[in-house]
């Protein structure tokens, strides 16, 4: 991995500290807006006994909605062991425990290590990983049924505004780095893996994108 975004970055971006200031917001008000979106997109395809794969979910909100709704089990892939107490009280609180899977991993680099699973989510993470072929295209091999996404619009203003973010994390010598990934070579990264567009939804800052299996998208 670059330095740019070594594990020592991502331990400092995504700390214990930012995990309890999500789990605290989660309690209080629900899923954020990109990841309500993502679970409204999913409710509305049907997740009744799917399986879940996640990676990079942080503290878990989007599982134990799914999970809720009606999915079977999930799976919770982090870069980092820094969300990993916080989650496992949710769960708890949830009663959900008995059904999620969490492991610390590199996916894009392990993903020969991981079942595949009806649903795939990446929720703000393509943005935050350098080699975004190798992790949207493990994502996409995984995904039996769907790959849903979030990602930076591709506007001046995004760009402008985490420039300068970057800017001011190099000077602090941060080690990490957020990306704007081109969105059709997202797609097309997916689309080599067998999935199809199905949804393209922006926001003002977010994208939310949906590929699925063509054999499945009526299933």
């Amino acid at each position: 991995m670059p330095d740019c975004c070594s594990p020592k970055g991502y331990r400092w971006v995504f700390s214990e500290r930012s995990a309890r200031g999500e789990a605290r917001r989660y309690r209080r008000k629900g899923l954020d807006g990109t990841s309500r979106r993502i679970v409204d997109f999913l409710k509305a395809q049907g997740v009744e006994g799917r399986t879940v794969l996640e990676v990079g979910g942080g503290i878990g909100a989007i599982q134990i909605e799914l999970l809720k709704a009606g999915a079977s089990r999930a799976l919770s892939i982090e870069l980092t062991p820094t969300y990993e107490d916080v989650a496992a009280g949710l769960l708890r609180e949830a009663g959900l425990a008995d059904r999620v899977e969490r492991r610390v991993m590199d996916f894009a680099e392990a993903a020969a290590e991981v079942d595949g699973a009806d649903i795939v989510v990446l929720n703000r993470v393509i943005c935050c990983y350098p080699d975004m072929p190798k992790l949207a295209g493990a994502a996409a091999g995984h995904a039996r049924r769907l790959l849903v996404m979030s990602y930076p619009r591709r506007t001046w203003w995004t760009r402008l505004g985490l420039g300068v973010s970057n800017g001011v994390l190099a000077l602090m010598r941060r080690e990490f780095h957020i990306f704007v990934h081109p969105p059709q070579e997202i797609a097309a990264t997916a689309r080599q893996h067998g999935l199809e567009p199905v949804l393209e939804q922006t926001g003002v800052l977010w994208t939310v994108a949906a590929l699925g299996r063509a054999s499945s998208q009526t299933a």
